[in-house]
């Protein structure tokens, strides 16, 4: 795992070294590579702009066209795919130790692969930050949990008043 890029396995590894670099190339980055079915399966590719402007529609046809022409000349999958390109969203999932760094104070949803700190696999609380290894919530009854980056499943922000307002701020740029 490194601070700009999510970690993956499998297929979808293989998919994000294929696009990381031709995305960085062009001024976004990688959040997510999910590949969903088996006959024809979807791939989803989630990016951000690496200037934190907000992800438009053209930007999404942008990287829509890069993937595509990538995708095609690499072929990872060898049935037909079909490929879907979208933002990370105000709800983000949380890939990248940017992700959890940006984002410290606000809520999130941390889903484990096996039970964690006091048998749990499930945690909510507002995040404290992150390191390439771990992960640190502080849940509502103050108590703070260190997560094994490894070991989370899938975390994601949770939707609140105050994440729509930091969100929708407009980017300073000097």
């Amino acid at each position: 795992m490194t601070d700009n890029r999510p970690h993956h396995t499998g297929l979808e590894g293989r998919i994000a070294e294929i696009i990381a670099g031709p995305l960085e190339a062009q001024g976004y980055e990688l959040v997510r590579v999910q590949v969903m079915g088996t006959e024809s399966p979807t791939v989803q590719i989630m990016a951000d702009r690496a200037d934190q402007a907000p992800f438009t529609l053209d930007d999404c046809t942008a990287v829509s066209h890069l993937l595509s022409a990538v995708l095609d000349v690499e072929d990872p999958i060898s049935s037909a795919w079909t490929l879907e390109v979208s933002s990370a969203g105000i709800d983000r999932p949380l890939t990248r130790t940017k992700d959890y760094v940006r984002y410290a104070g606000f809520d999130a949803r941390v889903e484990l692969l096996f039970p964690g700190p006091g048998g749990r696999k499930r945690f909510t609380g507002k995040l404290v930050g992150a390191d390439e290894e771990t992960a640190r919530l502080k849940l509502e009854n103050g108590e703070e949990v260190a997560l094994k980056r490894a070991d989370i499943r899938k975390a994601k922000l949770v939707l609140t008043d105050e994440l729509i307002a930091f969100s929708t701020q407009p980017t300073v740029t000097n």
